[in-house]
């Protein structure tokens, strides 16, 4: 019962952490809109039927049913079709009918205050604006990820224990003999309190990556770097080839459909971590948080082939990637299992929830930048588009053209939010079925 009330626990920080996230969120758009002028009829956290508002001055506030998301209502969103026009009269087929109800709405929403409209301000105060949202979600992580590494710290490659020979993981004997093999790690000559920084080359930042690249590296001289008592020494270890227990996400040993426990053969040097976090200097949190946001790009950039191999896992025997795209879903999966590990410490539990509060901010930040409709990213690019086309139009003085008719990009919009739609629903379909595996 404590287990499951530690799991529910670490879901509802998280859904705590994305409401208050999506709600600083419109926050970045809703002060520089009304710093600029611009009427702002609603703020609200959610889509769907609306739970709880209130009206302030102009601007209802509220809550809605379905928590995946948020908005801010200005009104004159979209230009008329021609600068200074009124809207033009209906045409026929699907997507024209999109635009001119685009267009329709957003002029029901001016009324007599035309010159208060979203669409009306010049270029940089409608990029400010939009650029805002995201904005504030790196604020937001900057701060989490300053609390989680200066306040709490990294885990640590620090060396705790060392096998001193290799005994299966079967064996029932748990004492070492004459007649043993050694373990790898003693005659490497590692020894408890050496810190690892890099192996082949390669930096290692915690435990994990270190694991992972000696697992796969059996019968392979690697050469390690450990900080040892202040200097920096390097000493090659050999893995060796050993069965070992492979384990569960709470840390418990992984059984197969009979009962028994799984075994594996990896790479094995027989060395231990220290648990414990170590603290960061505040220099580390913007190359972390940069760090982040490298990753969440390249996610975004490999994304199609990562769908595919989403729904190849979710509908298939294979395993989902630990690096792939995740849904909300899966992440709530995830603090309720960090939460709920008996083995792991309370701080260790607390910086982890929060760092995934940070990455979760991260992602919310680059995806709305991302340039199309209906993300922030596609409001500043066509505000980006519009200076470039007065700009030009300036310098070879010819007509101004005006703003740029956004109202036309609601089939493309329309074809994004179905595809995001999409993707969601496999997402929520495979963290359900074939969820993650996040600690081994």
């Amino acid at each position: 019962m404590e287990t499951v009330l530690q799991f529910i626990i670490g879901v509802l920080v998280i859904v705590l952490g994305l409401a208050v996230s999506i709600g600083l969120h419109e926050v970045g758009h809703l002060v520089p809109a009304k710093l600029f002028g611009v009427k702002v009829t609603q703020y609200m956290i959610g889509f769907g039927p609306t739970l709880w508002s209130r009206r302030r001055g102009e601007t209802e506030y509220g809550l809605k049913a379905i928590p995946m998301g948020g908005y801010i209502s200005m009104i004159g969103m979209f230009p008329p079709a021609k600068t200074g026009g009124a809207v033009r009269n209906a045409s026929t087929g699907f997507f024209n009918t999109l635009v001119q109800d685009a267009r329709e709405v957003s002029a029901e929403t001016i009324g007599d205050d035309d010159d208060r409209s979203f669409y009306r301000l010049p270029v940089w105060k409608r990029i400010i604006i939009m650029a805002g949202g995201p904005a504030m979600n790196f604020v937001i992580a900057i701060v989490v990820f300053a609390i989680v590494l200066c306040g709490f710290g990294l885990s640590t490659t620090t060396i705790g224990s060392i096998s001193q020979c290799v005994l299966p993981a079967t064996s029932e004997r748990q004492t070492c003999e004459a007649s043993d093999t050694p373990g790898p790690g003693v005659t490497a000559g590692f020894q408890e309190g050496d810190i690892i920084t890099a192996i082949d080359g390669v930096p290692v930042a915690d435990w994990n990556e270190s694991t992972a690249i000696i697992q796969k590296s059996p019968n392979k001289s690697l050469s390690v770097e450990v900080q040892r008592g202040g200097g920096q020494t390097t000493l090659t270890v050999v893995p060796l080839l050993a069965e070992r227990y492979v384990q569960n996400a709470d840390g418990e040993q992984k059984l197969d459909a009979d009962g028994q426990p799984v075994t594996q053969e990896v790479g094995f040097v027989g060395i231990g971590p220290k648990q414990e976090l170590v603290p960061q200097s505040p220099a580390a949190v913007l190359p972390f948080v940069g760090e982040n946001i490298a990753n969440v790009v390249n996610l975004i950039l490999h994304l199609p082939q990562r769908l595919v191999d989403v729904a190849n896992a979710a509908f298939g025997p294979g395993e989902r990637d630990p690096n792939g795209p995740i849904s909300v879903v899966g992440v709530g999966r995830a603090a309720g299992e960090i939460a709920s590990i008996e083995q792991v410490p309370l701080g260790s539990k607390v910086a982890s929830l929060l760092g995934l509060v940070g990455s979760l901010n991260v992602a919310l930040g680059v995806i709305n930048l991302v340039p199309l409709m209906p993300l922030d990213g596609g409001h500043i690019a066509g505000a980006l588009w519009e200076a470039i086309r007065r700009g030009f139009a300036k310098l070879f003085k010819r007509r101004d053209p005006g703003p740029v008719d956004t109202a036309r990009l609601m089939p493309l919009t329309f074809g994004v939010v179905i595809v995001l739609g999409a993707m969601s629903a496999l997402l929520i379909y495979a963290d359900i079925v074939k969820p993650i595996n996040l600690f081994g």
